[in-house]
């Protein structure tokens, strides 16, 4: 039974996603936390820095937001073609330019927000990136004919001059998913009238992206959400209009519960609690430890009070093979992401190595969020990257 729990304190909501009784994502949000990343407003080009290949747009939230040159031009298929980011950004933006972007990485007390021409607006099916002609897929979805349907599906019904990511959830449906390109076109299309607007010469919102509940409720029909418990009626009226509007939310239970029992349900207030315990053990004895930095996340593994009854092999096979699934585990129910760096103990056998990656990438289909393996470096270090769920945990 999947649940979720949104829980309000006063200025703060904790938000829990249950499986079984177990927790398996865990968000926090506070009305100061600044949430931006998504939104998409129309800019003022203030400075150029030819030296950084970069410039300073004022899109109205204080710090001044950066974009690179490659964020300017025009959109590629990486996997086919490059961006040559050595044109000059002088020579492409002008002071006082009007620019359309969208927040990618929201500013910090240190540096204002990373922003790109390149929008992506998030449907139930696709992701719509206008101004390109890219069409790729969930690489959680796997059925190359599958794959092949969707692909020539979308193709069909998208506009010219708009691509699309199509998302794990449009896996087996069709008509859905053509409602959907329609859906997000037109609030694009709404969204660009917007940004035309001359009379409007200063810097503003354009678009407000869903927070982390709306943004749950969209991905999780097709995880088979059962039931939602709140203790507001804020959040209880946000979740019923939802449901209103899903078809595919008709059986979903809404419950409100009073304001301190929300999270005794399943000793989730307990569960809480470790979340932010640096050690991880393992049930064959062994552990892993999480150490986040600015600049990623190192995760090592440890045999610990595991000692075997078979091979030393055997012995660091387990221990790897129980830490790979807490590691996909913990990745999701931290929101843990940016670069990840994962220490294995050492393994001799290149089949063990294969077959630990393989498990990992098994296990990480359960994560909502879009990772990429990167696979074993030359020093054993096992190389990741996860995108962050909720935008403000940096």
């Amino acid at each position: 039974m999947l649940e979720l729990f949104i829980k309000r304190v006063e200025d703060e909501r904790q938000i829990a996603l249950a499986e079984n009784g177990k927790i398996v994502e865990y968000y926090e949000e506070k009305e100061e936390d600044t949430k931006n990343e998504g939104n998409i407003y129309i800019g003022l080009v203030k400075d150029i820095v030819r030296g950084m290949q970069a410039a300073f747009i004022d899109i109205g939230i204080g710090k001044n937001s950066l974009i690179h040159v490659k964020d300017v031009l025009e959109k590629k298929d990486e996997k086919k073609e490059k961006t040559n980011i050595e044109q000059d950004i002088s020579k492409i933006l002008k002071p006082n330019q009007r620019l359309l972007v969208q927040i990618k990485k929201d500013s910090n007390e240190k540096k204002g927000a990373r922003t790109s021409t390149h929008i992506n607006l998030p449907g139930k099916y696709i992701v719509l990136m206008p101004n390109t002609n890219i069409i790729t897929i969930s690489q959680k979805i796997e059925d190359q004919k599958e794959q092949e349907r969707l692909i020539k599906l979308v193709k069909e019904h998208i506009s010219e001059g708009n691509g699309a990511v199509i998302r794990t959830s449009a896996e087996g449906k069709e008509q859905e998913i053509i409602e959907d390109i329609k859906y997000m076109e037109n609030k694009w299309n709404n969204i660009l009238k917007d940004s035309k607007d001359i009379k409007q010469k200063v810097p503003r919102l354009l678009y407000k992206s869903e927070d982390i509940v709306q943004k749950m409720l969209m991905d999780l029909p097709n995880k088979g959400l059962d039931k939602v418990i709140v203790n507001d009626s804020i959040d209880y009226n946000e979740v019923q209009k939802i449901k209103n509007e899903n078809k595919e939310y008709r059986d979903l239970q809404i419950q409100v519960k009073g304001q301190e029992s929300i999270f005794d349900i399943y000793n989730l207030e307990q569960q809480i609690h470790k979340i932010d315990n640096r050690k991880i053990w393992l049930n064959c004895g062994g552990f892993i430890t999480i150490d986040k930095t600015e600049a990623l996340t190192a995760i090592d593994v440890n045999t610990g009070k595991y000692t075997g009854n078979k091979t030393m092999e055997d012995t660091v096979f387990k221990v790897n093979k129980e830490a790979t699934i807490e590691i996909a585990k913990q990745l999701r129910l931290r929101d843990i992401g940016g670069i990840i760096i994962v220490d294995y103990i050492d393994m001799q056998k290149e089949e063990d190595k294969k077959a630990i990656e393989d498990l990992l990438r098994e296990e990480l289909k359960k994560d909502r969020s879009k990772t990429q393996i990167e696979g074993f470096t030359k020093l054993d270090l096992m190389e990741m990257t996860r995108k962050h769920i909720c935008s403000h945990k940096d």
